[in-house]
């Protein structure tokens, strides 16, 4: 995406605006047009991203990114998967993943975390543990715990499938 369009928009209507004071404001106008144009081109990218993580916390499970392509901003957009596509969903439909639950034993008390998530990948988190029924921390909980003691893996109800030691797919 050009910007430069929108940057010589704002200059010729600073211009303008300047001619009606006079020609000391359009002297000061030329003058500011140059240092002015990366803090313009600065903000509108500022724009853009804040608008680009809106649209991705609405898209979820898809998203948009935002790339710098010299002094003009790319956008990628991943699309959210179109459920419906696969037949070997139909065949043999998969149990939800349940996490172990954590151990209360001799282990001691609990310990704070800060955890730092992208905004989408919250909202995602805050939806499953929402669909679950459990609060965000407890999901997380189930969900680390899982991860490092091997919690059980989700398997097709009529055939058993190895799937490896990862897990794929989206939270809804």
């Amino acid at each position: 995406m050009d910007l430069t369009p929108y940057i010589d928009t704002l200059r010729r209507e600073l211009a303008v605006a300047a001619e009606a004071g006079g020609e000391e404001a359009r002297e000061l106008a030329e003058r500011l047009t140059a240092p002015l144009e990366s803090a313009t081109r600065l903000t509108m990218l500022n724009v853009l991203s804040a608008a680009m993580d809106e649209i991705t916390r609405e898209l979820a499970p898809g998203s948009v990114d935002v790339r710098l392509r010299g002094l003009d901003p790319d956008f990628v957009v991943t699309p959210p998967p179109s459920y419906g596509d696969t037949t070997e969903a139909a065949e043999a439909p998969v149990e939800p993943f349940r996490a172990p639950l954590p151990a209360d034993g001799d282990e001691g008390g609990t310990a704070r975390v800060n955890l730092r998530l992208p905004a989408h990948l919250k909202a995602r988190a805050e939806e499953a543990a929402s669909h679950e029924g459990l609060s965000v921390n407890a999901w997380l909980v189930r969900a680390v715990s899982a991860a490092v003691d091997g919690g059980t893996r989700p398997r097709a109800t009529g055939k058993n499938r190895t799937i490896g030691q990862s897990f794929t797919g989206w939270v809804r």
